[in-house]
């Protein structure tokens, strides 16, 4: 144990010599939980959009102000010119076109069917899903409106439909997302920083000298792993202390479950970044493995795409993710309140995890390092 204290001493001074290291460590992973936790969203806002309105009317008017009333839409263009809002859409200068037929008033006055127009740069499928909604939504809002205004009766579906948000009731993106980016910090910290720090002792010759030293491969493995288990930590208080005070994030759950779980946790993801570093010999190598390996689990995470949503062969990819289960979990306890019963398998999967990928780390360092 004292041999431990040790080499946890010397990686702490390390470390604290270490300037670009405290940029990251400290500083950093704040800066990336504020920006991500505000920009990251799946709302669209701000689409340009250019109106041709060959009508001129008071009710192609209305619609116009609806749109431009909307925080969705910025109404960058109003002509009643069909090419000048094709250059438009095709520049890049907006991103849909509502054109509104010449006699629209005259048309619903008069009972007649009419249509409008909607073309949407599909460039971006998601984007485009979106514009069409939220257009639809606009003038299907119009359309009952001025139904009701010039025949005195409201439109009126068969079947009325209510709802209510569970767990996010305002629908506010930084409350799903920021759980989400917490884990992909203390991710980041456990798992490049660990392969990173043991590969350097490689690069500057340090590793053969322990290796001849008294000190035991365990001795040696535990020091430079609980450095980092213990900054992850400090990380994940103060990113929850963040969460609290910047995003006004309530905690529906145990925060001892979660402080639980991340211990399980950074022992699975430690183990790969010791992995990485048995398969490494400059920190260069090991970054590449490490950023490798890392956007594949940010992308199939759930993170910012539905794993119900991938096919099912990518699905099945994600059981082998352990950010997956982290970010679940956090959503789970910290904003629906679950108890231990109900992430219980979490805690199964990723111990098992953790187990299997130590035990093969460990062994292919003691082979690696003779």
């Amino acid at each position: 144990m004292r041999t431990i204290l040790y080499i946890l001493q010397k990686e702490f001074i390390q470390i604290s010599r270490n300037r670009l290291m405290m940029g990251v460590l400290f500083i950093m992973p704040f800066f990336q939980l504020i920006l991500l936790g505000y920009a990251a969203s799946f709302e669209v806002k701000n689409l340009n959009i250019h109106i041709v309105d060959p009508d001129k009317s008071s009710f192609s008017s209305d619609l116009i102000s609806k749109f431009s009333a909307s925080s969705y839409f910025n109404v960058k263009n109003l002509t009643n010119s069909h090419k000048l809002a094709m250059e438009d859409l095709e520049k890049g200068k907006v991103d849909l076109i509502m054109e509104i037929p010449k006699d629209f008033e005259k048309d619903f006055i008069n009972g007649e069917k009419t249509n409008i127009y909607l073309s949407i740069d599909a460039v971006n499928g998601v984007k485009a899903g979106l514009a069409n909604a939220y257009a639809g939504m606009i003038i299907k809002d119009f359309n009952t409106d001025i139904f009701a205004k010039y025949t005195g009766r409201k439109i009126s579906l068969p079947i009325g439909i209510t709802w209510s948000n569970w767990y996010n009731k305002h629908m506010v993106y930084s409350t799903f997302m920021v759980p989400g980016i917490l884990v992909l910090l203390v991710t980041m910290i456990a798992v490049f920083l660990t392969a990173i720090n043991i590969v350097r002792e490689k690069e500057i010759g340090t590793i053969e000298q322990l290796n001849v030293t008294p000190i035991k491969k365990s001795q040696f493995i535990i020091g430079k792993l609980f450095p980092f288990l213990l900054i992850a930590f400090f990380e994940l208080s103060i990113g929850l202390i963040i969460a609290k005070l910047v995003f006004n994030l309530h905690y529906e759950g145990s925060l001892i479950l979660v402080y639980s779980f991340t211990f399980v946790y950074l022992f699975a993801v430690l183990g790969i970044g010791l992995f990485i570093s048995t398969l490494s010999n400059t920190q260069q190598q090991a970054m590449f493995i490490a950023y490798f390996i890392f956007v594949i689990f940010i992308l199939m995470s759930g993170l910012f795409t539905p794993i119900e949503s991938m096919p099912v062969w990518a699905q099945k990819i994600t059981w082998f993710n352990p950010i997956k289960y982290f970010i679940e979990f956090m959503r789970m306890v910290l904003l629906k309140g679950s108890t231990f019963a109900d992430v219980k398998n979490h805690f199964i999967i990723i111990a098992i995890y953790g187990v299997i990928l130590n035990t093969l780390a460990v062994w292919n360092y003691r082979k690696v390092s003779g």
